[in-house]
């Protein structure tokens, strides 16, 4: 019984769509590190000294949740 499942389990894993997917999920997460270090580190800092305004100390409060923007 357990061997039919692994076998059954291992031909889906190996078709096309779930390797895509897996794919996929590492590229977005390291797509999301990216895009987070260039706001962070470049274009936050350059909106900054248009505006004189330094956006890491930026934080919306509602009720007990602060946003940082």
């Amino acid at each position: 019984m357990l061997k039919g499942f692994i076998k059954e389990f291992k031909e889906f894993a190996l078709q096309g769509n779930v390797f895509d997917l897996a794919v996929g999920v590492l590229i977005g997460g390291a797509f999301q590190g990216l895009v987070t270090s260039l706001t962070n580190n470049i274009i936050s800092p350059i909106l900054g000294i248009f505006g004189e305004l330094d956006f890491s100390e930026l934080v919306l409060s509602i009720g007990n949740l602060n946003l940082k923007y």
